[in-house]
């Protein structure tokens, strides 16, 4: 089972130390392919005021020090194509973020570079149609099909998020992680797909207390990977604090993801 966790974005060193100290035990557990995740920037923010993070070249020498300290394989979104070249000599998995999940040059400019391709449903998709998205990185790195076993090779995956519900609002349908898996491997993200965009007046907010619910219901369906943002404080977080998970709170949700998966594939 893959694990994708860490704060949204980085605040600074200290902080983003803590957590990665914190979530020890997922990189310890012989179950689990973890990879620490933080964002260097977050572009799409909903308000021009709200904090996006130190940028590309700060932001990669905090998450360098977080690989040298623990170990930690890393995950980072990129917004521009000019980043993928950069940010994948530092960490190991580049993210497609969800608005962006149609942008060919992005895509393919990651797709170029040695690290895992992790595209993002985009809220406003249909399922199916992240087949296509997932061709431009297949092709890219010399494939021909989008089929689950071609873009594991590749090193290609997918990760839902939810889909928009009216304004201000998402929902999961679960039926998605089946569709995708078709093409490519899934993780589920819990805590952005408790999200409620522009939920709290030029900002998001969100409900934490139903991300572990959906987390053990996609687990049950079937999935690859758990994406799920935490912090030491969320309610002092500087991006979507209302939908993170406390630490010791992913923990357990962690280990009951595993029991899952088990009996479900058994």
């Amino acid at each position: 089972m893959i694990v994708v966790a860490g704060p949204c974005v980085i605040e600074n060193d200290e902080i983003l130390e803590s957590i990665a100290k914190s979530l020890a035990p997922l990189a310890q557990n012989p179950q689990i392919d973890f990879y620490f995740k933080s964002s260097f920037d977050k572009a799409n923010r909903t308000s021009l005021e709200s904090f996006r993070g130190p940028g590309l070249e700060k932001g990669l020498e905090s998450l360098a020090k977080i690989k040298k300290k623990f170990g930690y394989k890393l995950l980072t979104d990129i917004h521009e194509t000019h980043q993928a070249k950069l940010a994948a000599s530092v960490v190991d998995i580049l993210q497609i973020p969800a608005f962006l999940c149609r942008q060919t040059d992005l895509i393919v400019e990651a797709a170029k570079t040695k690290a895992i391709v992790n595209i993002k449903k985009g809220q406003f998709m249909n399922p199916s149609d992240m087949k296509y998205s997932v061709l431009k990185a297949v092709k890219t790195r010399g494939g021909k099909e989008a089929t689950f076993e071609e873009s594991q090779k590749l090193g290609i995956c997918l990760t839902e998020r939810g889909s928009s519900f009216g304004y201000g609002n998402l929902v999961v349908d679960m039926r998605s992680l089946v569709i995708m898996r078709e093409f490519a491997p899934v993780i589920f993200d819990a805590t952005h797909a408790v999200q409620m965009p522009g939920g709290m007046g030029g900002k998001s907010g969100g409900d934490s207390k139903f991300a572990p619910i959906l987390a053990k219901a996609a687990s049950a369906v079937g999935i690859d990977g758990l994406f799920a943002e935490t912090h030491i404080s969320p309610k002092d977080a500087l991006s979507d604090g209302p939908n993170m998970l406390k630490i010791d709170e992913l923990l357990n949700l962690v280990q009951k993801i595993l029991e899952i998966a088990a009996v479900s594939k058994s």
